[in-house]
């Protein structure tokens, strides 16, 4: 088999051979990938590496060049002080009730109700009743779960659907085909937890249009 011709970048780190003024990341490249779910090969994809390059950043046998840390940061959603194992400033763990305000994607709204930069993410939405998203169906790495405030709820994973009134929750893996639709005239509010902390907001169930946060 012919092995994936690695990227420009990747030559001249060869080249240049290892940069010893960095510190030591391996183990936070290896973390990070774990914690957000990707294979070594979606991972290498997305920071535009060979796999079998990545794999030497992640064993401690080659240190990435800047180029390199800037689109791994990005490919992880993070930052280059997080890949070199900085301290990060701690997040507050309480979120108001006055805090961030109401967005809307795909008519679709909700409300951040955790920290951003957290390996779960959470958020309160309102899910309006016969509006396009109920037509989405998503699939990406990860876990999610739901929570029903009020009014009722369509969930189908895989070829099975589940009606979820207040009071109900789910659990499930977000590799699993899944689309959500309110079933009652005034929509559905919910409470939606999820572990994709390299996603924005567009990747996940609330659609295309979601701005970033």
């Amino acid at each position: 088999m012919t092995p994936a011709p690695e990227h420009p970048s990747e030559r001249a780190a060869e080249e240049s051979g290892p940069a010893a003024e960095l510190p030591e990341v391996a183990p936070q490249l290896r973390a990070l990938r774990r914690r957000t779910g990707l294979t070594l090969e979606a991972a290498a994809a997305r920071a535009r590496l060979s796999p079998a390059h990545l794999s030497r950043l992640e064993t401690g046998r080659r240190q990435p060049s800047l180029p390199m840390l800037l689109g791994l940061a990005r490919a992880y959603g993070t930052t280059v002080s997080e890949l070199l194992g900085e301290a990060l400033p701690a997040a507050d763990p309480v979120v108001r009730a006055g805090g961030p305000g109401a967005r809307e994607a795909d008519g679709w709204t909700y409300w951040q109700a955790g920290s951003s930069g957290r390996g779960m993410q959470a958020l309160r939405v309102h899910v309006p009743h016969g509006r396009g998203q109920s037509e989405l169906v998503r699939v990406h790495p990860g876990e999610e779960w739901l929570y029903v405030l009020k009014g009722g709820l369509s969930l189908r994973l895989g070829d099975t659907e589940y009606r979820l009134e207040p009071g109900d929750s789910a659990h499930f893996d977000s590799l699993t085909p899944h689309r959500i639709a309110a079933v009652t005239g005034a929509g559905a509010d919910l409470l939606f937890v999820h572990t994709l902390l390299q996603s924005t907001l567009a990747g996940l169930c609330l659609g295309a249009g979601a701005p970033r946060p």
